[in-house]
């Protein structure tokens, strides 16, 4: 190779790589857009209502913050952020917070008493309860997702805007930055805080597949990471901590469970399926698999905690969304919402079934109630109490 032929050869090796980094960050944010349906915060845990909550009185909804709208609730209140702000109305349908801030991609999650917005790929974050605004956070970078923990306490993950390096922020729940993690390698995807605030798991995207890696007691200032749990050749697309040590990973072919240690436990295999969604509370997790190249044909199945099958059906039509709370479950379809219970036995629905075929994304607020949403409307569909 001549002395010419050497820089062209160094480049076409860069420019690769440039294109696979690319290539990667934004296969990140499309799973986290389709798949976990993050902008809605349907697909988190869900432990918000107390026996004394209070009972949603009201039918529809009316927000007023602008285009792309996604939704979460507890404690009696429902958020919505879209392309122009946050809006939280009471179970009554009057508003008890308004705040305005540019999202051109809104999310919206909830843990406790408060809701987390914020926009993928711009850099606003805000984090409020039902009356105010607890902490208004710009990032420096992208933002490709966020997470809250019941005690308030959240994470931040950034991407540089110019560069591959993604960054990783834990907040406290005054909004104070108390610990950051700065990727040296593979794509920063998600980032999970333990409950006790202690244990913080960062999922990224390496060449290889997929990377957890786990950084024990926080409040210290160490830089290296406590463990590395590699998933060659397979993409975990979502991970939640399940206790203080044990973490829950979901990927396109299987559920399992990650110690502290780095030793994992299979809870399920689908890989025989396409994965078409996911809803988890602190009852059970439901999932909703495709038969490969059969249109709609798939199965719906739920299982406990420890991966015990509770529930199985065949399904033949569109599944456009799933939610769950404490014994129950809502499924939207095109034609409507059905309710089950966890082993999905079907539920009958409470007087006339309302329309919903406008929807596109249904939230369950309580056992008996659910809220199928969309850019014009957010109607509470209610289930006989037997």
């Amino acid at each position: 190779m001549s002395g010419d032929d050497k820089p062209k050869s160094k480049k076409r090796r860069l420019l690769s790589l440039v294109i696979l980094l690319i290539a990667l960050a934004v296969l990140a944010l499309v799973v986290i857009i389709v798949i976990s349906g993050i902008r809605s915060g349907t697909f988190s845990f869900k432990n918000l209502f107390s026996p004394r909550a209070p009972v949603f009185t009201v039918d529809e909804y009316s927000f007023e913050v602008g285009r792309d709208r996604a939704f979460a609730h507890t404690g009696g209140f429902i958020a919505s952020v879209g392309s122009l702000g946050v809006q939280v109305l009471d179970s009554d349908g009057r508003e008890t917070l308004r705040d305005s801030f540019r999202a051109s991609s809104p999310a919206i999650i909830e843990a406790g008493d408060r809701f987390l917005a914020f926009d993928i790929g711009g850099g606003s974050v805000r984090v409020f309860n039902a009356s105010q605004i607890l902490s208004s956070i710009e990032a420096e970078g992208a933002v490709v997702s966020a997470s809250i923990n019941q005690n308030g306490w959240f994470c931040v993950v950034a991407q540089d805007r110019v560069s591959t390096r993604g960054t990783v922020t834990v907040y406290n729940a005054l909004g104070a930055g108390t610990y950051e993690v700065n990727m040296a390698s593979g794509i920063a995807f998600s980032a999970q805080l333990s409950p006790d605030n202690k244990n913080l798991a960062i999922l990224n995207l390496i060449k290889a597949g997929s990377r957890i890696t786990f950084y024990h007691g926080i409040d210290t200032s160490k830089d290296d990471p406590d463990f590395q749990f590699d998933y060659p050749d397979g993409l975990i697309i979502d991970i939640k901590y399940l206790t203080n040590t044990d973490l829950l990973a979901i990927s396109t072919d299987s559920l399992f469970i990650v110690d502290r240690s780095g030793n994992s436990k299979t809870l399920y295999t689908f890989s025989g399926k396409r994965l078409g969604g996911y809803a988890l509370c602190d009852e059970f997790i439901t999932l909703h698999l495709y038969d490969y190249g059969i249109g709609h044909s798939g199965r719906l199945l739920t299982l406990s905690l420890d991966g015990v099958i509770l529930g199985e059906m065949e399904s033949d039509r569109e599944i456009v969304s799933v939610s769950a709370h404490g014994n129950s479950l809502a499924i939207l379809r095109s034609d409507g919402i059905t309710f089950f219970n966890k082993n999905l036995e079907q539920l009958p629905i409470s007087g006339d079934n309302i329309s919903v075929t406008a929807a596109n994304r249904v939230l369950m607020l309580s056992e008996d109630a659910a809220l199928a949403t969309s850019d014009h409307s957010a109607v509470i569909i209610r289930r006989d109490i037997e």
